[in-house]
């Protein structure tokens, strides 16, 4: 990489009514050129692509619904649609993010390719816009920026600003395989949310005070040029989904529970946080009111928030989005709309279905299948949902990690 002297002044008026502290360059770090690495693309036609077809035919949904491929992305994770709903960025756990752009409006992507390819990301599973533009993408101990990323992607090269440089997310000796993919979103009060899994099935009491200090096992709070961090949700596993609430902005999110304990416990979980600083429960509680074997003899020292919805044990629910169309019928309005990702340790699987939380005026919620399939009858996975976006006309798009694919559900009479 090498300084992009000339971009600091374009990058000045990107920035532009933001906040002051986003626009002082010192704090934000040098705006730097990525490279000019050519793109890898993704063709979109071939075996595959029917394949994936044939499999979305054994996929059950209410009537008036249909499910149909959108895209074949590899890897696909977290999505985001930016704000002009031109282009969807893809996350992976790999080292790529992809833009899928579907140019004649046709609903079927017609363009897929890598978003700046000489840049090395490291799980770049999170990816988030703010509503005026701006692309965030957490990595596993990194947060960078990327102004009008939606405009800009053609290019193999952007400007990339690091809001939490690298190796500062979290300390470098809690780096891990396991439970690394960030999900960002940002919030009603224009601020980062990131959750941070903690990388143990059951952490240690030994690392009680630095997590909590950190925010490893919960969802961390910060401005947009990284500044003003703070842990805003505690006791959590590994969150890897979570939303704000159209009307109440409450934050909403998803967590995978313990392992090892059996098939049947314990649940997984959908929860409600009314407000900053609210504990959740682990690792006193290794889902819903089942204490872990690690913690069984003590006594819980926080008050805690018991789950909004408990879900079926070990289905890893991931992705979800609150739903704001006008595609759906009125009673989908402002319900939460997740992904399974499947069991991978149960006897007999489950999972594998994108799911839907209905909430009720008292704030209960209720939750239950909306589409499966991804099943077959030999207990075999022909897919594994991650994450369930909007699209600008209200059709849902759903992620799937294991068929390197992105389908869209859309509803008529």
């Amino acid at each position: 990489m090498k300084y992009l002297i000339g971009a600091v002044t374009t990058a000045c008026t990107l920035m532009a009514g933001v906040s002051s502290a986003q626009t002082n360059l010192e704090k934000l770090g040098a705006f730097k050129v990525t490279g000019t690495k050519e793109h890898t693309v993704v063709e979109q036609d071939g075996k595959s692509a029917d394949s994936l077809r044939k499999v979305l035919e054994g996929i059950s949904l209410p009537p008036g619904f249909k499910i149909e491929l959108y895209a074949l992305v590899p890897d696909a994770r977290h999505m985001a649609m930016a704000p002009q709903g031109t282009v969807l960025f893809v996350g992976t756990k790999k080292n790529k993010v992809w833009a899928v752009m579907d140019r004649d409006r046709d609903r079927v992507a017609d363009e897929v390719k890598d978003f700046a390819p000489s840049l090395e990301l490291d799980v770049p599973n999170g990816v988030a816009f703010s509503r005026d533009g701006f692309l965030f993408i957490a990595e596993r101990n990194r947060v960078m920026m990327y102004p009008a990323a939606e405009f800009f992607h053609e290019s193999p090269d952007v400007v990339a600003v690091p809001i939490v440089p690298q190796g500062t997310l979290i300390p470098v000796e809690e780096e891990s395989y396991n439970h690394t993919a960030r999900v960002i979103k940002v919030g009603p009060d224009d601020k980062l949310y990131i959750s941070l899994g903690q990388p143990f099935n059951v952490f240690p009491p030994e690392k009680m005070d630095l997590y909590k200090e950190t925010g490893i096992g919960g969802i961390i709070r910060m401005n947009r040029d990284g500044t003003d961090r703070e842990v805003y949700t505690y006791g959590v596993r590994n969150s890897v989904g979570h939303d704000f609430h159209p009307v109440t902005g409450e934050l909403w999110w998803t967590d995978n529970q313990v392992d090892g304990m059996g098939d049947d416990i314990p649940p997984g979980e959908i929860n409600r946080q009314t407000e900053m600083g609210q504990h959740f429960g682990f690792p006193w509680y290794g889902g819903g009111s089942v204490r872990t074997t690690e913690y069984e003899g003590q006594e819980v020292p926080v008050d805690v928030v018991m789950p909004a919805s408990e879900t079926i044990a070990h289905a890893a629910d991931l992705g979800m989005s609150f739903y704001t169309g006008n595609m759906f019928p009125e009673k989908y309005r402002n319900a939460i709309f997740s992904a399974q990702h499947g069991s991978w340790n149960r006897t007999t699987p489950v999972g594998a279905r994108v799911m839907v939380t209905f909430i009720d005026e008292e704030g209960t919620a209720t939750t239950e299948p909306f589409a499966e399939g991804w099943i077959d009858e030999n207990g075999e996975y022909d897919g594994r949902p991650v994450d369930v976006v909007q699209m600008k006309d209200g059709s849902l798009l759903v992620s799937d990690d294991f068929a390197n694919a992105i389908y869209r559900i859309s509803y008529s009479e």
